[in-house]
């Protein structure tokens, strides 16, 4: 997804767990991490429930450095997770985290 589309998106008043999901996507591939972590946080003012979007923000504080930051995210997010019922996400997540509590 063109980061750039995305941003234009946003910037003509679109704004959707959807649009800040991928643009967070988009900037995390790019290794633009800060500006990811706004965006995920963005998409979970959507919908605090959004797994995925716990999941990505954690990994993105963790790739910007912000290592107790990330752990306190996925735990977050497990137990979210574990809440809804989304198992693999929980899953996915404790393994990210006991990596990075190592």
């Amino acid at each position: 997804m063109d980061i750039n589309v995305l941003k234009n998106m946003l910037d003509s008043g679109q704004d959707s767990l959807i649009l800040r999901f991928g643009l967070g996507q988009a900037l995390l591939k790019q290794a633009e991490f800060t500006e990811a972590v706004v965006h995920f946080n963005k998409a979970l003012e959507f919908d605090p429930k959004h797994s995925a979007a716990w999941k990505l923000l954690a990994k993105s504080l963790a790739e910007s450095g912000q290592r107790d930051k990330a752990i306190e995210t996925y735990e977050k997010g497990i137990s979210v997770a574990e809440a809804k019922g989304d198992i693999q996400a929980a899953k996915e997540m404790k393994v990210f985290l006991r990596r990075l509590l190592k």
